[in-house]
């Protein structure tokens, strides 16, 4: 092999090497890549959040939600994920256990409405 076919071919692995770390470093910062436990994170806080405002529906779909309402506000903060539980509304439709933190989310999201 040849002294100049040599070098290009090594500098050549080089530049592609170092495109290759760049094109990371820019798609990671800026490019709004993730990883896959990123991503992962993500969709659970979203499904979270979608489940929060069916229970703060179902909540308020019942018809006395008034009282249970003023019911919720007397109870303590630390205790509203069970009065939720309780009340049976962060169980989603078609499931048969509801999720750990689906309550607390909800009581969040009905605290926000007592506030009002």
């Amino acid at each position: 092999m040849k002294p100049e076919s040599a070098a290009k071919i090594k500098y050549g692995g080089w530049g592609l090497i170092c495109g290759a770390v760049i094109a990371m470093i820019i798609g990671f910062s800026w490019g709004g890549w993730t990883t896959s436990s990123t991503s992962q994170g993500m969709t659970e806080k979203a499904v979270l959040a979608s489940q929060a405002a069916v229970c703060v529906a179902q909540f308020m779909k019942q018809p006395n939600h008034e009282k249970k309402l003023k019911e919720f506000e007397e109870v303590s903060s630390w205790t509203r994920a069970e009065f939720i539980e309780k009340g049976g509304w962060d169980k989603m439709p078609g499931q048969e256990k509801p999720g750990p933190a689906v309550a607390r989310a909800c009581a969040d999201g009905l605290g926000l409405l007592v506030k009002k």
